[in-house]
């Protein structure tokens, strides 16, 4: 069986000029892209073959990101389902030159593994070992129990 730390991807982004809005903010649209790219590889990691996002539960934006700040984007699966499993995304910017680093985002997505055929396939189960990733696995469990709930809305 694999474990957690089997499925981390660590991503490293320089926010640039065109990454960003008139203030010198971090686009949300950009940052956004960036969580999808990091948490569709540890998906990928995990299962051994290409994973397509099927949802994504929330982003938590708790603080600007700005030009000139290093982003570090850290995804692992959390919990494996059936053909679906859960990516649990957290982002940290820093400046070198102010030497300020900051959790800055949070994100849940779930990504779903196919087949050559692009069918949907069952993914190997995930074990967690830390206190955190058993943590992790079991809110991964309630948060899949919201998502099939809404969807009958």
């Amino acid at each position: 069986m694999k474990t957690v730390s089997n499925s981390i991807i660590t991503m490293t982004e320089l926010v640039l000029p065109q990454h960003t809005n008139q203030l010198g903010n971090l686009l949300g649209g950009q940052l956004m892209h960036w969580i999808d790219i990091c948490a569709a590889l540890s998906s990928s990691k995990h299962a051994g073959r290409i994973c397509v996002t099927a949802s994504v539960d929330n982003i938590d934006f708790h603080h600007p990101i700005k030009l000139g700040d290093v982003v570090t984007i850290v995804s692992s699966v959390n919990r494996v389902f059936n053909s679906s499993m859960e990516a649990g995304v957290s982002v940290c910017a820093e400046n070198f030159t102010k030497s300020n680093k900051r959790h800055a985002n949070s994100a849940y997505l779930t990504f779903v593994g196919l087949n050559s055929d692009g069918t949907p396939v069952k993914s190997e189960p995930i074990q967690p070992e830390s206190d955190d990733e058993k943590r992790r696995y079991e809110e991964a469990l309630q948060r899949r129990q919201v998502r099939l709930e809404n969807r009958k809305d």
